[in-house]
């Protein structure tokens, strides 16, 4: 799945217009420009769509975390650097750290779309990558997540976020 996608899709479920999330990255210490934001919530074939860089969505989710959960003591979280990648695992999890779902929130939310996923799969997105019963999180899961969260956050605008995302 395209970061932008997962950007947008997260923007819209939590109705986050630019100069919040341009205030969400602020929380991060992160100065993030409208133009370049206004420019990555483009499709790519639109002119002047840029890509939404790794390190970005990761400053956004970690300001998700702070907003919602609040600012931990001690320094803030590194940024990514050039040669890391997130992986979707690691965005679901930042996704429910920062909205504080538990188990059985990510379950309702995925039964909700029609996407259900057992309590032992789900369980295995979240395992070190290197623990037998790990499971890399799939874009369709994903995918379906986000539009799970549209649907709880947002259900006056769930009929058009399918009709805007598919």
């Amino acid at each position: 799945m395209f970061l932008n996608d997962i950007l947008r899709r997260l923007r819209f479920a939590l109705g986050l217009n630019n100069s919040a999330t341009i205030s969400l990255c602020k929380l991060m210490e992160y100065e993030l420009d409208e133009s370049y934001l206004t420019n990555m919530m483009k499709r790519d074939d639109e002119d002047g769509f840029m890509p939404c860089r790794d390190k970005i969505l990761c400053i956004f989710l970690d300001a998700l975390i702070i907003k919602h959960r609040g600012k931990q003591d001690g320094p803030l979280p590194p940024y990514l650097t050039s040669g890391q990648r997130l992986t979707n695992n690691d965005i679901l999890r930042k996704i429910k750290i920062a909205m504080n779902y538990q188990q059985d929130d990510m379950l309702t939310i995925l039964e909700s779309i029609g996407f259900p996923v057992s309590k032992g799969e789900l369980t295995a997105l979240f395992r070190k990558p290197d623990h037998r019963s790990y499971r890399e999180c799939g874009d369709q899961l994903l995918r379906n997540f986000l539009k799970g969260m549209v649907k709880r956050h947002r259900p006056d605008a769930a009929k058009k976020s399918h009709q805007t995302f598919n």
